[in-house]
């Protein structure tokens, strides 16, 4: 087996292939991991603790959600910082040099070259899992839903955030108007709609590629990561949200229906 391949095939991990609901779930910044091919990037142990390298608290959250939901769910296996799988590979935030106030010195100055074989070893064999389990699911008629989970944290560039969830779409904006509604009607969250970060920030591309040319309803959520910090907590969140999904999409159902 090549080093290539060794990469591929911890690229990202599926969980719950057999399951026969209608969501997918994607966690792209599920993982702080930094693998050895790519080293620490000549960052410390906080700052690859920190909220720069990953998403805490979004891997156990997506997976109590699939768990209600009856989901498939890929996530990355690698930290965000070495790729961002919710990045194209011409986006200088695939491999940023900074993110918010850290200097990340691994990626200063990084070649075509490195950038490519980041691109075929983490990018496109994420992508493609995510595309054939979609496609798996048009075939059995399950007419698929995209949703990709994140978090975000309370205090960017030293301003603390009061939304507690935001609710991202991309060109369809109609599961997440649904999910919105929705929640705030649910819970108790302050919950808006595309806050902290919208499409004009870049981060739906996972949306664009995947759901959007298919035709499937899709939305993308954040979490502030102080409210699913706990695997405690992350139940209690799925609790809450999983109700919401599943009534946004019937709510869709519904317009359909009457068109």
């Amino acid at each position: 087996m090549t080093d290539l391949q060794q990469d591929q095939e911890a690229a990202y991990a599926l969980e719950g292939a057999a399951a026969r609901g209608r969501f997918v779930l994607c966690c792209e910044h599920a993982s702080n991991h930094f693998p050895a091919r790519w080293g620490d990037l000549g960052l410390d142990a906080p700052a690859r603790s920190a909220h720069i390298a990953w998403d805490p608290g979004a891997l156990g959250l997506a997976r109590a959600l699939a768990a209600r939901l009856e989901a498939a769910l890929i996530h990355a296996t690698a930290s965000r910082l070495i790729y961002d799988l919710n990045r194209p590979p011409q986006s200088p935030g695939a491999m940023p040099a900074r993110s918010e106030i850290y200097d990340v010195p691994g990626n200063r100055a990084i070649t075509p070259e490195a950038r490519l074989a980041r691109t075929e070893a983490l990018y496109l064999p994420y992508h493609a899992a995510v595309s054939a389990e979609i496609a798996r699911r048009l075939a059995l008629g399950l007419r698929p839903v995209l949703v990709t989970v994140h978090s975000f944290t309370p205090v960017y560039f030293g301003r603390p955030r009061a939304v507690e969830l935001g609710v991202i779409h991309d060109a369809d904006p109609a599961l997440a108007t649904a999910f919105l509604e929705e929640v705030r009607a649910r819970t108790s969250l302050d919950a808006r709609l595309n806050e902290p970060y919208s499409a004009a920030d870049e981060v739906t591309h996972a949306l664009a590629l995947h759901a959007t040319p298919m035709g499937i309803a899709n939305v993308m959520i954040e979490l502030r990561n102080d409210l699913i910090a706990t695997a405690a907590q992350q139940e209690a969140m799925a609790d809450q949200l999983a109700p919401a999904l599943t009534a946004a999409l019937a709510r869709l159902a519904e317009t359909e229906e009457a068109a």
